[in-house]
């Protein structure tokens, strides 16, 4: 491969992981908050079971002391290319990627997992969440 095509991949592939834990972290937040403003998004199965199986498999890949696939492509992409990192690319970098034992990461994401599931037994998501009043036909006698 093309030494830029190395570096835009490996850009892509922090963006997508950036977006992950964007979705993450707003979920947490949201869910919670939802529940008492009365937001209905945040009852949307899919959405929510989508939250909960990315928090596991987080938690499930620190737990058996793996990194993230995610943190490992991203790494041999940038490290194989010849370019120097772009500056947000590593700003970001930075941000995410902590250096710090990988039982710390362990702990703190099945704390989160746990919160999470905490979560959908207090906010539980609803099949039909975001019903509006022309989803029910009004019969007229």
């Amino acid at each position: 491969m093309l030494p830029g095509t190395e570096m835009l991949l490996a850009e892509t592939v922090l963006a997508v992981h950036l977006a992950i834990i964007l979705f993450n972290v707003l979920g947490l937040i949201a869910v919670p908050l939802g529940a008492i403003c009365g937001w209905r998004f945040v009852r949307i199965r899919w959405w929510r079971v989508l939250h909960i199986l990315l928090l596991a498999a987080v938690a499930g890949q620190a737990v058996a002391g793996r990194a993230c696939i995610l943190t490992l492509w991203q790494a041999a992409l940038s490290g194989s290319a010849a370019a120097p990192m772009p500056l947000l690319m590593g700003w970001v970098d930075r941000l995410i990627y902590w250096r710090l034992p990988v039982w710390v990461f362990a702990a703190a994401y099945v704390v989160v997992f746990v919160y999470a599931l905490a979560l959908l037994v207090l906010v539980p998501p609803r099949r039909h969440a975001l019903r509006t009043p022309f989803d029910n036909p009004v019969t007229h006698n």
